[in-house]
Parts: structure tokens; C-alpha cells; sequence
């Protein structure tokens, strides 16, 4: 982290030269949204490359930041790098409010999307047995198709790209524009049913609590109301 030193003893400065390298801030997300393990990591990640995951993982570990469970694959952030939550949370903030929808929408990823929803799904609203939602993409290339959401009452939420082999309760298909658009609070189930951007098929009760269980993005609710899109 001494390439590209600002040089000043200025704490702004030297707290910039750890946490402005490319990725790292991102990665930091990562962390706070629970994932520990490199694999969970790279999901959150996935277009950083694994030598570069692993590199800036070190340098957090020698800043003190994270630090990796004895024996184990675990990476577990320390007191300082816990107190750096707000300052992501600040970062996410910001980016909802005052960043144009049209740029976040131009980055589309079905894997990542689909990834975030598993770890941010409410099962709350859904039946007290497992239930089991596909989600079709019908634009997107066939192995970024189709994804199945397995939510249990014992084994939490799983994501599948391979067919579980489990009956499907919900069907939910949308182009991924529209998926993102709603995840992120840029528009609601509703309005994307009205347009008939998305589709639900199967169980009335899970299709009618979609709103509720789709949990969206802990930045969702920041959104400004002159900014959603039409």
C-alpha cells in the first residue's frame, strides 16, 4: 500500500491510501454483509480476479483491518476494521441517493443480484415449510437463465443455478433490468406487474408477499423519490 502514498501526515490521507485502492472498499461491503469465507467472497465479487481478492485481503490483514481465523479459511474483520461499517454504510448512502439509476442499471449481473437477494430474503412472509422460487431471465445467455431460491425453515436460504429437483412454489420471471430496478427500490413489484415487465406464476400467497420477502437492498430505502425511474 506505499505505491501511490499521498505522502501527507494527514490522517485523511493515510486512511485513503488503505482504503482507495480499487475493489477494497467493495470488498470491505462484502465483509459487513457477512460473507468470511474466500469462496463467499469471490460471489460477492465476481468480477475481481482471485489473485487480486487474495492480494488486497492480505494487505487488509497487514492494516489490521481483517484478520484470518488460526487454522482455519476464515477472514473475520478486527475492532478497527468493524469501525469502519459506518463508512461503507456512508459510501452506499451516497451512491443511492446521488448517483444516476441510469449508470447503476447499465451493470447488470444476474449471479451477483441473484446473490445478494439470497443473503438480504426475508422468509418471514412465507409458509413455515421449505418453499422453493425460480427466477427466469429470459434475455440473459442459458447458463445465466434460470436460478432457484431454496428457503428453509432449519437450513435458511440456499441459491441454486442447477435445477434443486425440488417442486417450484413461485415462478418469477422478469428481464434483469427490471429485477435489478426493483431490488434496488428504484420501482416496486407492483409497478413492474402493471408494466408486465414481470411475471408471477404459482402460489397466490408467496406471489402477493413478494414485496416483503424479496427483503431488496439494505440501500434500497435511501433512494429519492425524484430519481426513481419512470
Amino acid at each position: 500500500m506505499t505505491q501511490g502514498s499521498y505522502k501527507q501526515f494527514c490522517p485523511v490521507a493515510m486512511a485513503a491510501e488503505i482504503l482507495c485502492t480499487r475493489w477494497t472498499v467493495v470488498l470491505l461491503r462484502e465483509l459487513f454483509a457477512g460473507s468470511t469465507r474466500f469462496n463467499d467472497l469471490r460471489r460477492g465479487v465476481p468480477r475481481m480476479s482471485p489473485a487480486l481478492l487474495s492480494q488486497r485481503l492480505k494487505e487488509l490483514e497487514c492494516a489490521g483491518i481483517v484478520a484470518r481465523e488460526e487454522g482455519g479459511s476464515d477472514y473475520r474483520l478486527t475492532e478497527a476494521g468493524r469501525e469502519l461499517e459506518p463508512v461503507v454504510e456512508a459510501f452506499g448512502i451516497w451512491g443511492q441517493r446521488w448517483v444516476a439509476y441510469e449508470l447503476s442499471l447499465q451493470h447488470l449481473d444476474a449471479q451477483l443480484l441473484m446473490w445478494d437477494m439470497r443473503r438480504n430474503l426475508d422468509p418471514t412472509p412465507l409458509p413455515p415449510r421449505r418453499s422453493v422460487i425460480q427466477f427466469r431471465f429470459p434475455e440473459q445467455p442459458e447458463p445465466r437463465r434460470r436460478y432457484w431460491l431454496v428457503v428453509d425453515p432449519q437450513s435458511g436460504v440456499d441459491l441454486c443455478s442447477i435445477d434443486p429437483g425440488h417442486d417450484i412454489d413461485l415462478f418469477v420471471s422478469a428481464d434483469l433490468r427490471t429485477m435489478t430496478a426493483i431490488w434496488m427500490g428504484y420501482e416496486t413489484v407492483r409497478d413492474a406487474l402493471d408494466r408486465e415487465t414481470l411475471l408471477l406464476t404459482g402460489a397466490p400467497g408467496i406471489a402477493a408477499q413478494m414485496q416483503r420477502w424479496l427483503g431488496l437492498s439494505p440501500f434500497a430505502r435511501h433512494a429519492r423519490q425524484d430519481r426513481l425511474a419512470a
